[in-house]
């Protein structure tokens, strides 16, 4: 877990497990470990053993999609002293919310609950309250969290985000939706690679296919990249060593 931890850019293990400690974890964990599908896009297989998310996470400085970073972070903060329980949520498509276990979020309980989401992609920066119903301000904008029949519907600057499950889960219980966003056409991580992390201003730089995208408040900047400067990028940007590029494997 020091390994861990200095793998996220923290040198010195916290001595307390508080909402502070919470929120810097949580930030620099979005700022080094990336968003990523190119395990699917490479052909290798993801496990989400305790053993396979901390060799790919820490010892081969790889991202990973919800199931493996938040499942990872969960150890961490387990570690770290934190009480830490898996929750199912149901991603928004624009029309409806999806299916269980389409996405895994952390809940940290605290003096008050808090969300914890290092594998949405773009979403806070920190933590969010799930107990307050009013507006909650984070460098990405704000957010707000609303129950509905039980459940609780989490909604960004731009629109819902997703809908949790209050009940708890153990990682395996998303094995068989891990599997589905690995291989079914339907999903659409299976449609190419991509790569994303917070950058030090707040922005975001993804690597999409080749596509090279910094995104800085409402500016963007997109440039296409040659194979050698896109593994290359995937050097310098985020970490990430390759011998070769993923290329989109959608199933038949």
């Amino acid at each position: 877990m020091d390994d861990y931890l200095a793998r996220i850019g923290i040198t010195e293990r916290p001595s307390t497990p508080d909402i502070g400690t919470l929120r810097r974890i949580q930030r620099a964990h979005l700022g080094t470990v990336p968003f990523e599908n190119l395990s699917i896009h490479l052909g290798e297989p993801i496990g989400l053993g305790d053993d396979e998310l901390l060799d790919k996470i820490v010892n081969r400085r790889r991202g990973g999609f919800c199931y493996e970073v938040n499942g990872a972070l969960a150890l961490l903060l387990r570690d770290l002293g934190y009480t830490v329980t898996l929750h199912s949520a149901r991603t928004w498509n624009g029309t409806v919310f999806g299916f269980p276990f389409d996405h895994l979020v952390l809940r940290v309980e605290l003096e008050h609950p808090w969300l914890v989401d290092v594998g949405f992609g773009r979403f806070a920066h920190h933590p969010l309250r799930l107990d307050a119903t009013g507006p909650q301000a984070d460098p990405d904008g704000t957010y707000t969290v609303t129950e509905d029949a039980g459940e609780l519907i989490v909604t960004g600057p731009r629109e819902h985000e997703y809908r949790i499950d209050p009940r708890p889960y153990l990682l395996r219980d998303f094995g068989p939706t891990c599997w589905y966003q690995q291989t079914s056409p339907l999903s659409h991580f299976t449609k190419g690679p991509t790569c994303s992390r917070v950058t030090e201003d707040g922005g975001r730089i993804t690597l999409s296919g080749r596509k090279l995208i910094r995104t800085t408040g409402d500016a963007r900047q997109e440039r296409t990249l040659s194979g050698d400067e896109a593994l290359a990028a995937y050097r310098t940007e985020f970490g990430i060593e390759l011998t070769r590029l993923p290329e989109a494997r959608t199933p038949a």
